[in-house]
């Protein structure tokens, strides 16, 4: 049995015959600092296949030290996995502080958590049952490379309770532009243009509606989620990158399995969204 000890961003692997085992972990003592081991250590050395006499034990006890990067996985038997764990990623323990030598942690957490957060807003304020005017007032446009939401560039009023009135006086230009962003709002909604106004009917919330907007819930996963995948590749490349550069092979899979576990549980974050969403939008059909 090999036991893997990162020390000091060096990986030391005790692999050998019984007869060297005294001699290498001397080796690897005589390096340490004077601090009794783990547990998860001693169990890894008080296996059957190393048998240490009980001096050579005293000796570790006192010599071997904790202050080194450890990584424990656990893998099950495949009769022992279970169907729902199929697909889902192990939670990967990693020390901080060797991570943040690699990666920044807070910006890879904040982007992802950001993109969930952009999913849920999308959900607020475009797939909503009753298309309230105020829903296309809030409205992003990007016009002459700057954002806006709709009603700092026009009037909207409800005209009744079937039709939408957006003036575009001010701003005529901006119309092409509103007019895609409406279409592709995810609010199933066909703004008509006469002159600098646009006239939005209302749809009915028919179940052929309500499937509608559960298919758009669905398409902004999907966007959502490719975006997190978009994060996760980025870090993924700066880490082989640094392997290049000389980054440990052992350092460089634990923490880009940390990058995939982070957006595995970002993604299954964001479909636990989504099903809500479209549990929401059907439970009247």
């Amino acid at each position: 049995m090999a036991a893997r000890l990162l020390l000091c961003k060096t990986t030391y692997q005790l692999a050998c015959p019984l007869n060297n085992l005294r001699q290498s972990l001397r080796t690897v003592v005589g390096i340490c600092p004077a601090k009794p081991f783990s547990s998860s250590l001693q169990h890894c050395l008080q296996c059957d296949t190393l048998q240490i006499v009980r001096e050579e034990n005293q000796f570790i006890n006192h010599r071997l030290q904790t202050h080194l990067y450890q990584c424990v996985r656990y893998y099950a038997k495949s009769k022992d996995k279970k169907k729902s764990d199929k697909g889902q990623k192990r939670k990967v323990e990693v020390n901080e502080e060797l991570l943040a030598e690699v990666i920044n942690v807070s910006a890879l957490r904040d982007q992802m958590q950001s993109t969930i957060d952009k999913l849920k807003e999308d959900y607020t304020k475009n797939l909503s049952l009753r298309s309230a005017s105020g829903s296309i007032e809030s409205l992003p446009i990007t016009f002459e490379g700057k954002n806006y939401i709709l009603q700092e560039l026009a009037q909207v009023v409800r005209k009744n309770p079937k039709t939408v009135v957006i003036n575009m006086t001010a701003f005529p230009q901006v119309i092409p532009t509103v007019i895609q962003a409406i279409t592709k709002s995810g609010m199933n909604l066909n703004p008509q243009q006469d002159g600098t106004s646009l006239f939005i009917p209302i749809p009915k919330v028919t179940k052929e509606h309500r499937e509608t907007l559960s298919k758009n819930a669905k398409a902004l996963f999907i966007r959502s989620r490719d975006n997190i995948k978009d994060v996760q590749n980025k870090f993924l490349k700066t880490i082989k990158n640094k392997e290049k550069d000389g980054l440990a092979k052992d350092i460089s899979q634990i923490v880009s399995e940390y990058v995939d576990y982070t957006a595995s549980e970002h993604i299954s974050t964001a479909e636990k969204i989504m099903e809500a969403k479209q549990q929401e939008l059907l439970k009247d059909t």
